[in-house]
């Protein structure tokens, strides 16, 4: 999970603060997204039928304990240097209250280092947990928790489809962020190669050039209109919306192994991106036809000495109402 911005407190210490009561439950659901999804680089991004889900509760014993299952637990803290943990402490900190004590409970199904916004997903749970916790008035509204959520991961291109649900389109104006949910076309199918070994999104984006051609930036920006069009109407038309001539290449050498299975997949009419910075390899399939046609034509490649790996295929539906949370006061 990529690190996030510490929040200071500048009224004082936390400990002035006044304390959300003990015995306070919540429990949050998040969904996988996959960004860019080709040419819509650091601005779309599609909400996933995989959750993580973590259960917060308040407590007087002074310490933040976190016990984890499932994905990547080996490697994460167990106190509030967890990033679930850190966004939630962070949110009841900038709205002016603190916990006494805090215990969470997280169940990690979406992979880590993988382009399925992992650490997106630990950031929007830890924000709607300490929003849930808050007092009414004290409550952020739909765009104050997207603002603090991408100010958190410091984009908005997962944070939002995970908040939104469907496909999240996303801009900013200097550090303000925005976003608009579209409804996805009901025979979008999307389906996953999940590589073994993971990616860091830090080692992605420092193969970006600091500029691009003219024609690159002009081509992409048609065809992320077009995606648009094809996500939310036409289906027919994913395949030319999904080139991408903006970020791909250059990441590709991170990745060769992603970056094969995604041009054979393409040489062969498949719409397949490479998921957010990768490794995974995305298919907008059409139809169960589609999907089925997308996971044999996986399976073959995957199977080539071009592309070694261990590689999971998952058929995700696209979510279509975001993260849920569910509030148990005590």
């Amino acid at each position: 999970m990529a690190e996030v911005e510490q929040v200071v407190v500048t009224s004082g210490t936390a400990l002035d603060l006044p304390v959300i009561a003990p015995g306070q439950q919540v429990e949050v659901s998040v969904p996988a997204t996959s960004a860019n999804l080709g040419p819509g680089f650091d601005t779309l991004g599609l909400s996933l039928s995989l959750y993580d889900t973590v259960r917060a509760r308040t407590t007087t014993s002074g310490r933040t304990v976190v016990r984890a299952t499932g994905e990547g637990v080996e490697a994460l803290p167990t106190d509030e240097r967890h990033l679930v943990a850190h966004a939630l402490i962070s949110t009841l900190h900038r709205a002016g209250h603190r916990a006494p004590g805090l215990e969470l409970d997280t169940t990690n199904v979406i992979p880590h280092g993988r382009g399925l916004g992992s650490s997106a997903a630990a950031i929007v749970a830890g924000v709607l947990a300490a929003d849930a916790l808050l007092p009414a008035e004290d409550r952020f509204d739909a765009a104050g928790l997207l603002q603090w959520a991408a100010t958190l991961e410091g984009h908005p291109d997962n944070v939002a489809p995970a908040l939104l649900g469907s496909l999240a389109v996303s801009w900013s104006s200097g550090r303000v962020f925005r976003s608009t949910r579209v409804p996805v076309h009901p025979d979008v199918v999307p389906v996953l190669a999940v590589p073994g070994r993971a990616l860091s999104t830090e080692t992605a984006r420092a193969l970006l050039p600091p500029s691009v051609a003219h024609g690159s930036a002009a081509a992409n920006a048609g065809r992320a209109a077009l995606l648009v069009h094809a996500l939310g109407a036409d289906p027919s038309l994913l395949f030319p919306a999904t080139q991408d001539s903006l970020h791909q290449d250059y990441r590709a050498q991170a990745m060769l192994p992603s970056a094969t299975l995604m041009r054979t997949l393409r040489a062969a009419g498949f719409a397949s991106t490479i998921s957010g910075a990768g490794p995974s390899v995305l298919t907008l399939a059409v139809g169960e036809a589609g999907a089925q046609a997308a996971e044999e034509a996986v399976r073959a490649a995957v199977r080539t000495a071009d592309t070694p790996q261990d590689w999971r295929i998952l058929r995700l539906p696209v979510d279509r109402e975001g993260a849920k949370v569910r509030m148990h006061r005590g």
